[in-house]
């Protein structure tokens, strides 16, 4: 009971005043919608480029598992930035990132270098770990009841990423003449300068020095079964994502249809992906967060199964679309329940734990997927979808069937 009520006098003196609140959503849905278009630009184009530069068609679709890698290698660092220095410099680093990865994506399609490219997709990377950790920053200095549609209203602003980004493709990528998606690039990093501009206004608790000294050991809170169908259902859902989409674009183009077509799949997976947030919150709230997440699992399956029907355009944007809604409910559901697992002074560390598992498996997804896609065709790509799948829908079951009580936050 002690425990219980020194968390709840420890949030709330960390909530912030409403005006504050508001203000830190609304330029973080704003950020979120520009930042966005970082992944999606990595996305529409990465595959393409790659086959572009790459001296073996095996390395095509390389770039975006860099881009995979940069989040996984980079989610620690900028943890422990956030732990000490406060959310807001770790913003400011991640979109610094961001407009290298344009000033360096545009150089290596001028000078044809396929190594320069992949280190541009890695700071993309990078900067899209740091993107990602909006939807916790929602959360800080918030009720505990509004937590989930804070980080949902957040998540809402991919919204206009999913149009940003494919538009920024469509109408810059044959502008620099011969070097295609060159001015792709280089207003990729104009918009990352102008998401800076939009977080030098939000205002976030600073770190305590209870969270500096991080709380109880990141093994104890490892072994919660709570925190355990949090992280495999985040990193099911993302690597799932991850492993469908990025063989999509290239998948497309191999069995003739356009680029434009391309484009235009991936604008409404992501606009699917990140639509269903003005709402999600809600279900969370109402049905769980275990709950949404399993359906967002269920709903993944079911893309993959639309994808195995068929190749027409029809089948790719119906395949993109379920696979966007099912990421939205899978990932929140389970951003949800990470928001159960920690203390106020835990929060950073026990995220970014929970992001690094995330990104390591979706890593996972990125590589195979290119291999898969080359040698064995889409068809299979969508097969072995299924397996991690399983799993996840199993290990997620079992664990919140354990009436386990989260730790008071």
């Amino acid at each position: 009971m002690t425990d219980n009520n020194t968390a709840s006098m420890s949030s709330a003196l960390d909530e912030l005043p409403a005006k504050i609140q508001s203000g830190n959503i609304w330029r973080l849905s704003v950020a979120q919608a520009l930042a966005g278009a970082n992944s999606v630009v990595v996305y529409a184009t990465g595959a393409i480029v790659g086959n572009m530069l790459a001296p073996t068609p095996m390395l095509a679709t390389l770039p975006i598992s860099v881009f995979v890698v940069g989040m996984a290698a980079c989610i620690l660092p900028v943890g422990a930035v956030a732990r000490r220095h406060g959310r807001r410099t770790a913003f400011l680093v991640g979109t610094g990132a961001g407009v290298l990865t344009g000033l360096l994506g545009m150089l290596a399609v001028i000078i044809g270098s396929f190594w320069l490219f992949c280190l541009a997709t890695f700071l993309g990377g990078g900067y899209a770990a740091v993107v990602l950790t909006f939807r916790f920053a929602a959360a800080d200095g918030v009720a505990p009841d509004r937590r989930a549609r804070a980080l949902s209203l957040v998540m809402g602003g991919g919204v206009a990423a999913g149009v940003i980004g494919p538009q920024l493709v469509t109408y810059t990528m044959d502008l620099w003449q011969p070097y295609m998606f060159a001015a792709t690039f280089l207003a990729q990093g104009v918009v990352a300068a102008a998401a800076a501009l939009i977080l030098l206004g939000v205002r976030l608790p600073m770190p305590t020095a209870a969270e500096i000294a991080g709380g109880r050991p990141l093994s104890t809170i490892a072994r919660q079964p709570r925190f355990v169908a949090a992280a495999i259902s985040g990193a099911v859902s993302y690597m799932l994502m991850n492993f469908l989409m990025t063989a999509a674009p290239l998948a497309m183009h191999i069995c003739g249809h356009s680029q434009e077509s391309a484009n235009t799949g991936i604008q409404w997976h992501v606009i699917a992906m990140f639509g269903p947030s003005f709402f999600t919150g809600n279900l969370i709230k109402r049905f769980g967060a275990g709950r949404v997440a399993t359906a967002g699992l269920l709903l993944t399956g079911l893309s993959a199964a639309v994808g195995l029907a068929g190749i027409d355009i029809a089948h790719f944007w119906a395949t993109l679309i379920l696979l966007g809604v099912g990421w939205n409910f899978g990932f929140l559901g389970a951003s949800a329940l990470v928001l159960e697992c920690h203390r106020p002074e835990e929060k950073t560390r026990v995220q970014s734990l929970n992001d690094f598992i995330v990104f390591g498996l979706m890593a996972v997804g990125s590589f195979s997927s290119g291999g898969l896609l080359s040698v064995y065709g889409w068809n299979t790509v969508l097969w072995v979808s299924f397996i991690p799948l399983a799993l996840a829908v199993t290990s997620l079951a079992i664990a919140l069937q354990r009436k386990t009580v989260a730790p008071a936050r």
